[in-house]
């Protein structure tokens, strides 16, 4: 039977969809896509280091590294091994299409449609991504910062929050539509406070030192804001498949495709994620969070 794949096709349209559609693009940076599964179960293996950075004292001893000590002693104290170990990233769910299209009833050219599906597929894809993101986001969360009514407030304690833990880059709050007129409707959205709030268009891009991402509220795993610094994860898709094949009950083709996804935070940037109106008020202790991590896909 005839068949025509479209694996690497719908590796470019996912990888699009995902920077145009993706709730959380900000925290995961670029959809990182493979064609072609050539492990069953993870996908990523991250070099981690969890060795905490020592601050020493130069010695001026008389009797360190000179002296009595020549041969067994150094100025610059004790050496600190660094050595990196591989952590495997797991996949966390499937996916696939299965859809018919017969020549006598599609209505349309076979071309196109074949185009359109995988346009379409690749929407819902990400829809579904959305929904693990934001559960992983919460669930990742160093703590919750309690309740979102007063959000100059929680801001302000935000605020103190990501400068004590000495977090450099951009930070965002994705939050629910309420969260986000609360914010456009502040008293310190005004042009007397240097605000570029827009009224005419609800657009509020800045709060407090914050970025702002509206985010349907489906999407927040029941928090009504998650802040979290950009570009800490990763997301990544793995696709077995994608094909169109000649039907053998029906004058037509048969559009089918397999793949795996996921994503991962690193545990020290899981320390710099909090929520705020997620129910229980928690108490972390935190310590200086790290913004970067490095993948290499196998």
């Amino acid at each position: 039977m005839s068949e025509q794949l479209y694996t690497k096709q719908f590796m470019t349209i996912i990888q699009s969809v995902f920077r145009a559609k993706s709730a959380f693009q900000p925290t995961f940076g670029q959809m990182q896509a493979i064609d072609g599964i050539t492990n069953n179960s993870k996908m990523f293996s991250v070099k981690t280091s969890d060795l905490p950075v020592v601050i020493g004292e130069y010695s001026t001893d008389p009797n360190v590294a000179f002296g009595k000590g020549t041969d067994n002693s150094s100025r610059f104290g004790e050496m600190q091994e660094v050595i990196y170990t591989d952590k495997e990233v797991p996949y966390e769910g499937t996916w696939a299409i299965h859809e018919g299209m017969d020549r006598f009833t599609v209505n349309a050219d076979m071309n196109k449609a074949i185009a359109e599906r995988l346009d379409l597929q690749a929407q819902a894809k990400i829809r579904k991504f959305n929904y693990y993101y934001g559960k992983m986001l919460a669930d990742s969360a160093a703590g919750d910062l309690g309740s979102a009514d007063d959000v100059e407030k929680l801001f302000s304690d935000a605020d103190d929050k990501y400068t004590n833990l000495e977090i450099t880059v951009p930070v965002r709050a994705y939050v629910t539509p309420e969260i986000y007129n609360a914010i456009v409707d502040s008293k310190l959205a005004t042009t007397s406070k240097g605000s570029n709030v827009n009224i005419d268009t609800n657009t509020y891009l800045e709060f407090k030192g914050f970025q702002i991402s509206k985010t349907p509220e489906q999407y927040m795993s029941g928090a009504k804001v998650i802040f979290v610094p950009d570009n800490i994860g990763r997301a990544f898709t793995g696709i077995e498949v994608v094909r169109s094949i000649e039907a053998e009950n029906f004058y037509g083709i048969k559009l089918q495709g397999a793949g795996k996804y996921g994503a991962y935070i690193s545990e020290d940037n899981k320390k710099a994620i909090y929520t705020a109106g997620a129910g229980t008020v928690t108490t972390t202790t935190t310590t200086k969070a790290t913004t970067t991590t490095t993948t290499t896909a196998h």
